[in-house]
């Protein structure tokens, strides 16, 4: 991961990259043309992209090999493959589980009288796509829109256990990780453990491993569709008693199962 440190920066979008390849654009702006026509004869494609019938067909075969199109065996023509259904279900699934899981979400605020949330994993980066606070006077502030790491909050570690150790090792190709606070995992080998238990037990809980005197506990979802999710509450460290967790934890489970099923 160092040795990409002197790579130039990404583009914005719209802005081409300092080292474009053309056939990777290519490729691409056939996708984006299969979103504005139903079909596409070889044709078509040849002369949109200003190549040669060859390269298109070259281009169009790799293209169906992955299952971004497929040919029509009717009309010969080319359409959307199976691998841009699932990108578009997956996309679809990403912006409608927010909504779904509102009302599961407001009325585990309600019951509990904490702040919950709602997050995804991103690489090794919890996304925190929901939340509502506490209206209590000492409470948890929310952490919508924010990403942090993983291995640093509940909600995260809840997530990274869904995965398998090969994919947690590639995550974290190195032994030493950030840590927010002193309470933080601080190595790889402590966040495997803390995996192996969480995967026993079905549940994460943090204390104050990404914000002094805050604890929090997180369920996620069984669906290991994408996004992946989890659901948290977090509260003042200072309330969290053993009788309080059990109550947060049941209340969590039955929260995570509703919301898996609405996202059915």
């Amino acid at each position: 991961m160092r040795a990409m440190s002197n790579l130039p920066p990404t583009p914005e979008f719209g802005s081409a990259p300092q080292y474009p390849i053309e056939s990777v654009d290519n490729a691409l702006r056939v996708v984006l043309l299969l979103g504005e026509h139903p079909s596409l004869r070889l044709t078509d494609v040849s002369k949109y992209l200003g190549v040669a019938s060859s390269t298109a067909h070259r281009l169009l075969a790799m293209l169906q090999y992955r299952g971004y199109v497929r040919q029509d065996a009717a009309t010969r023509s080319y359409v959307p493959g199976p691998t841009l259904d699932s990108l578009a279900f997956g996309l679809l699934r990403r912006l409608d589980a927010r909504d779904r899981a509102r009302p599961v979400l407001e009325r585990l605020n309600n019951d509990l009288g904490e702040t919950v949330h709602l997050g995804r994993l991103e690489g090794n980066e919890v996304h925190f796509i929901d939340s509502i606070e506490s209206d209590r006077a000492l409470r948890v502030a929310n952490r919508l829109g924010r990403s942090m790491p993983a291995h640093c909050t509940s909600t995260g570690k809840a997530l990274l256990a869904m995965l398998t150790d090969d994919e947690l090792h590639l995550l974290y190709p190195d032994e030493r990780l950030i840590q927010l606070t002193p309470h933080s995992l601080g190595t790889r080998t402590e966040l495997l453990d803390a995996v192996r238990t969480i995967r026993s037990r079905g549940f994460a809980t943090s204390k104050e491993e990404s914000e002094e005197g805050v604890a929090s506990l997180a369920v996620a979802l069984a669906s290991t569709r994408s996004p992946r999710l989890a659901v948290n509450a977090s509260l003042p460290l200072s309330r969290m008693s053993s009788a309080t967790e059990q109550d947060i934890l049941t209340r969590l489970v039955a929260a995570a199962e509703e919301i898996d099923h609405l996202l059915l």
